[in-house]
């Protein structure tokens, strides 16, 4: 079960993190993968290790938040099955405390880059008889999360505009969902403590693990294995949801 043997499958930041562990389940599961990344070196070493393991792999660099990039990379791509919307970055910080530039930048990653990558997918995927859309959202897009603003704004955006392309494309075969992770515990969530929290580290982690009812951070294969699955030819019947994978979060810290 869960065989994507020979389709074409684009992950944005596909290099590291829930990211990178997607490419791999992928890959070994057969699909043909094209990571795209900003930082290149950390595609070329996911599509190493792919390759090593005798997978199908590819690297191309690309700034998601600039459309003719996108467009002009997922042309040469080509045909494309299965879409994973991964790139995103965080940012610190209520309201008052969040500068324009700072809100700016997150909109131009998380939103403008998922839209790009939509706006360049939905084309291909029409003219193909169909195809399949995941795109990373956020218990942020639910709860409130503390000191997450902008973020949990980019995250909000996510989950409506999954709905939305769910709703437009269903008579034409495309398959859209998201995913709502809580805290992952990825080499990101790392640097982030130790650059928010330096000194507080290990205390800083114990509380975001304990943050979660079941008591720890989830894992990138975890999130992986569910995305397997919404993408997999076996999940044909589920378009327009959103599936967290928290922990407990939403539902039982409230």
């Amino acid at each position: 079960m869960f065989k994507i043997t020979n389709k074409t499958v684009i992950i944005t930041g596909g290099g590291s993190g829930i990211g990178k562990a997607i490419s791999l389940l992928f890959a070994k599961q057969g699909a043909v993968v094209h990571i795209i990344e900003l930082n290149t070196d950390a595609a070329e070493i996911a599509v190493n290790e792919i390759l090593t393991a005798g997978g199908q792999a590819f690297s191309h660099t690309c700034d998601v938040s600039k459309q003719q990039q996108v467009i002009d990379t997922f042309t040469k791509i080509g045909k494309v099955d299965v879409l994973i919307n991964n790139a995103g970055i965080a940012h610190v910080g209520r309201v008052d405390t969040t500068a324009e530039t700072d809100f700016d930048r997150v909109m131009n990653v998380n939103v403008k880059g998922a839209y790009n990558c939509l706006f360049a997918v939905v084309p291909i995927m029409k003219t193909n008889g169909g195809g399949v859309i995941l795109n990373t959202a956020s218990i942020a897009a639910h709860v409130g999360i503390t000191d997450r603003f902008a973020y949990s704004t980019s995250k909000g955006a996510i989950y409506a505009m999954t709905m939305s392309v769910a709703r437009d494309y269903i008579n034409d075969n495309i398959r859209c969902n998201s995913i709502s992770p809580a805290r992952i515990h990825t080499p990101f969530v790392d640097g982030f403590i130790a650059k928010n929290y330096a000194g507080k580290e290990a205390e800083i982690f114990e509380k975001l693990s304990k943050s979660q009812p079941i008591g720890r951070m989830g894992q990138p294969e975890e999130v992986a294995a569910l995305a397997l699955y919404l993408c997999s030819d076996e999940a044909g019947f589920i378009t327009g949801s959103d599936y967290p994978i928290d922990g407990g979060f939403i539902t039982l810290n409230n």
